[in-house]
């Protein structure tokens, strides 16, 4: 899964990858791998990236997928 806002939020903060990392207290190596997409990022992570940028796990999950998600009305009209 790729994470494409994690680097877009990282760059509109000017984070570097190395401060993202530190905070994140992980190799900043590891960090990139998430931005590329090669590596899984834990959830442990992703709580702690939506607390660095005041956002929800949601908002930087939905990043991952240019698939369309149905919208609650439309769950209910079913």
């Amino acid at each position: 899964m790729h994470f494409k806002r994690i680097k877009n939020l990282r760059e509109d903060h000017d984070f570097t990858q190395q401060y993202v990392a530190t905070y994140l207290n992980i190799h900043r190596v590891v960090y990139s791998r998430y931005e590329s997409g090669i590596r899984e990022i834990p959830i442990s992570c992703l709580i702690n990236l939506s607390k660095l940028y005041n956002v929800s796990v949601d908002y930087l999950v939905e990043g991952a997928t240019d698939k369309n998600r149905k919208s609650l009305k439309d769950v209910q009209k079913k």
